[in-house]
């Protein structure tokens, strides 16, 4: 029998054959929305608390705070709970509204403020007490070691190491910076490519952030190649999963796949590996499949 714990993680590799452009190009999603959380942070949650305890940072009596745009909190509600520790999450009042009820069901406390960039200075801030204690994805390393002993040993494993190229959404960059790091040490030739929306586009969980809020985690040398991918062309990759693949998923797993689509056209042979970030569930009160 396993507990929830021993549930992150371990997730399949689906073949996309209808969306492929290239029949000379495997094309594989990794399903995180089949964590127990529904999304791939259910990983970098579980490893950030789990290793701070391990380390007595956390100590009794500590509220722990961390400012998320959905998928990290509804994660860190979800663990918290299991470590029996209370939480305030600080999140954008542009989130769905299935993710406030989400974390208020798992028992955490949700605070609401105007963007993401208000809520990490929140967080920060509330972080310096005694009291509490901020998990800080944005510049911890064991949300990128998360996705190092995990998520890439997965993928070599499943692709018996013949992944040539991996394609992440670029948010707090945690999954991207990890996944390089192991496959670079397997295969120096995998090729990284991070997706970021264009300068006018709005995607959640995909993020082209300030200079100033740049995740402290984010080593560019790490990324061979940075595709933009706009609202209108995640959106649609989005609902062409569902309609085409029987994939239901988020508006960021539809950006990755929207530029692995056009890495896949660029390519004579390969087989290409794209982060299926969380579940669609939580976008239903959202237009993305209006």
């Amino acid at each position: 029998m396993k507990s929830l714990i021993d549930c992150v993680g371990d997730t399949p590799l689906m073949e996309i054959a209808r969306l492929n452009p290239n029949p000379r190009v495997k094309l594989y999603a990794k399903l995180e929305g089949n964590n127990p959380g529904g999304s791939v942070k259910d990983r970098a949650a579980l490893n950030m608390i789990r290793s701070a305890m391990e380390r007595g940072d956390i100590q009794p009596g500590m509220k722990l705070i961390e400012a998320t745009s959905g998928n990290t909190g509804i994660a860190l509600a979800m663990i918290a709970r299991i470590f029996d520790l209370d939480i305030e999450l600080v999140m954008p009042a542009s989130s769905t509204r299935e993710r406030t009820l989400t974390m208020e069901a798992l028992g955490a406390t949700v605070t609401l403020l105007d963007s993401i960039e208000t809520c990490r200075d929140y967080a920060e801030e509330k972080g310096k007490r005694d009291d509490y204690f901020i998990l800080n994805q944005f510049a911890n390393p064991d949300n990128y070691l998360a996705h190092y002993k995990t998520t890439g040993p997965e993928i070599w494993r499943d692709t018996q190491g013949q992944i040539t190229h991996f394609v992440s959404a670029m948010g707090t960059t945690g999954s991207i910076m990890g996944n390089s790091m192991f496959l670079k040490e397997r295969n120096p030739a995998v090729q990284i490519v991070g997706c970021q929306p264009t300068d006018e586009s709005s995607i959640p969980g995909i993020r082209r952030w300030p200079p100033e809020y740049l995740p402290k985690i984010y080593d560019p040398s790490r990324v061979d190649r940075i595709m933009d991918v706009s609202h209108e062309d995640a959106t649609e990759m989005t609902r062409q999963l569902a309609r085409k693949e029987g994939l239901f998923v988020g508006m960021s797993t539809g950006g990755a796949l929207a530029c692995a689509v056009r890495l896949a056209m660029e390519m004579d042979k390969g087989l290409i590996v794209f982060i299926a970030c969380d579940r669609g569930d939580r976008y239903l009160s959202s237009d993305l499949f209006g």
